[in-house]
């Protein structure tokens, strides 16, 4: 490294790894990325067919800030209903972008209840601001960056991004612009330590659908809610307070918006370029070699890929391995996307067909290691909004059924046999496809750990089963000098937003752990 002026390669095109690499970019660094695959996004991905276009990745984006404090272009759409939940006893509800809409829904759902879900609001707000002081600013060492939103959520008549260098993020989204959060003493009690989400659940609610509502957060990290902490109940005060959104033309976009930053920014991008190995020596790491045994040189590595590739494949580390395997793996998904004939009336953008028994469906996924005999499904249908999703007078149906990592080869019964009773599960719940399907294709735990190498399938990599679980997950620095790890395996988890966090983190730790390479103010709020 000279001149101030660091070589970083990024192992992985995922969002994570391009947060990462667009931020050092912009701090004047020579930056690479090495992709696997022809595109970049990882997970961000999506399935074409005959017209029809389905979300194989993320469906919702919330936090949107994060990427325009980038000044990552997105052309958004707010949703206004972000979820319709449907129970066994074939009662909905609705939740919306207003808080005070969504409690009078569950009022109506359930009367007297609208009290209560106004108080697990306040209360999951409160845990918001705890996280965002302390799980939100960086590992567990202490925080790195400034909050990534503001901890009450979006004022009423925000856009987010309007003025980036006035959010919360700070110019070019994570540069520090004022003294970092300072954690309180208070932050641990107000995340309910030693509580279970079902146990959150059922300390707010009395009705067993309202906290079956609740446990469905703890999918949100591929995780069991009688297993995960009381914390994940945070994720509604982000919803409500910041919304959910749509990118128009689909979330893969928000791939394409990234790519197109980073070759401004000067990103050399490598697509198609399997990294074999993490070169290093005891101190420090080296570079890395690619599957065709070229060898390049580098200052820091950041690896954006599952932790288990990279302590099982790049850079091997028995310990590491053995804590990541004793984390369990998070469930992975069986995907069926339906191109389905005419329009379906009162269709949501999402909605949730939960299942009767839910403690017997985590039972499956994480026990018995099954998919759920009776499985809850998550529909996404972006044809309601956006039209070049689907052909005209029809609709393209991405299903999700949450399912545990490892070979479907070992299921009970073939993937398109349980398929066929998903289909017949929705049926009986009001949503019969009979005679609608154009085609069906589908995608299993196989898929997704050959596409993206993850371990097993899993989604999320390890699942969060304990009170301190989110702080289990492998750190964001690696074991050498100039190595760091970002993405859903790393901390501080997956999902759209947790990534770009991760980035935000790991492009600050380097900052820190390398501050002879002094960035070019100039570039830092391009």
């Amino acid at each position: 490294m000279g001149a101030g002026v660091a070589e970083v390669i990024v192992v992985g095109g995922g969002v994570g790894g391009m947060v990462a690499a667009l931020l050092l970019a912009r701090d004047g660094h020579d930056v690479r990325i090495y992709e696997r695959l022809p595109r970049l996004g990882g997970k961000l991905a999506e399935h074409r067919r005959d017209g029809f276009t389905f979300s194989i990745g993320p469906s919702l984006l919330t936090l949107p800030g994060l990427f325009l404090d980038l000044g990552v272009p997105l052309d958004l759409l707010e949703l206004d209903e972000l979820c319709r939940y449907r129970f066994a006893d074939g009662s909905t509800l609705s939740t919306y972008r207003d808080p005070e809409r969504t409690a009078e829904a569950v009022d109506r759902l359930a009367p007297g209840e609208g009290r209560n879900w106004r108080a697990f609001h306040r209360w999951a707000g409160r845990c918001l601001d705890a996280s965002t002081r302390t799980f939100f600013a960086g590992p567990p060492s202490g925080p790195v960056v400034e909050p990534p939103f503001r901890p009450a959520g979006r004022r009423p008549g925000d856009r987010p991004g309007d003025r980036p260098g006035d959010r919360p993020g700070g110019p070019a989204g994570g540069q520090p612009s004022g003294p970092l959060p300072r954690p309180r003493l208070g932050d641990l009690l107000a995340v309910a330590p030693g509580r279970t989400l079902h146990a959150l659940a059922g300390r707010f609610f009395r009705d067993a659908r309202l906290r079956q509502y609740v446990d469905r957060y703890a999918t949100y990290a591929g995780s069991n809610p009688y297993r995960a902490p009381a914390a994940l109940g945070c994720v509604p005060a982000i919803e409500h307070g910041d919304g959910g959104w749509y990118v128009r033309g689909g979330l893969p976009r928000l791939a394409d918006a990234l790519a197109g930053s980073l070759a401004k920014a000067g990103v050399e991008i490598r697509l198609e370029t399997e990294i074999a190995e993490v070169v290093a020596d005891a101190e420090r790491v080296r570079g890395v070699r690619t599957a065709l045994g070229e060898a390049v040189g580098a200052d820091i590595v950041i690896v954006n890929a599952d932790a288990a590739s990279l302590y099982g494949r790049l850079l091997p580390d028995r310990a590491r391995l053995r804590r990541i395997a004793r984390l369990g793996l998070s469930s992975s998904a069986f995907l069926m996307l339906a191109a389905v004939e005419g329009r379906t009336e009162d269709l949501p953008h999402h909605s949730v067909v939960f299942s009767a028994d839910y403690r017997r469906e985590f039972g499956d996924i994480f026990d018995r290691r099954r998919p759920p005999e009776d499985p809850t499904v998550y529909i996404g249908c972006p044809a309601v909004a956006d039209a070049t999703q689907a052909p005209a007078g029809a609709e393209s149906w991405s299903m999700l059924v949450n399912v545990p990592a490892g070979d479907p080869g070992r299921w009970p019964m073939p993937p398109g046999a349980y398929a066929e009773l998903v289909l017949d599960r929705l049926a009986s719940r009001g949503h019969d496809l009979s005679g609608r399907l154009r085609f069906l294709d589908l995608l299993t735990p196989a898929d997704l750990r050959d596409r993206y190498g993850a371990w097993g399938g899993a989604i999320y990599g390890g699942a969060y089963g304990g009170p301190f679980a989110p702080f289990r997950r492998p750190g964001n620095r690696g074991p050498r000098r100039g190595l760091y790890l970002v993405g859903g395996s790393a901390h501080p988890g997956g999902g759209l937003p947790l990534v770009a966090m991760g980035g935000r983190i790991v492009a600050a730790l380097v900052r820190r752990d390398f501050p002879r390479s002094m960035r070019r103010p100039e570039e830092a709020r391009r």
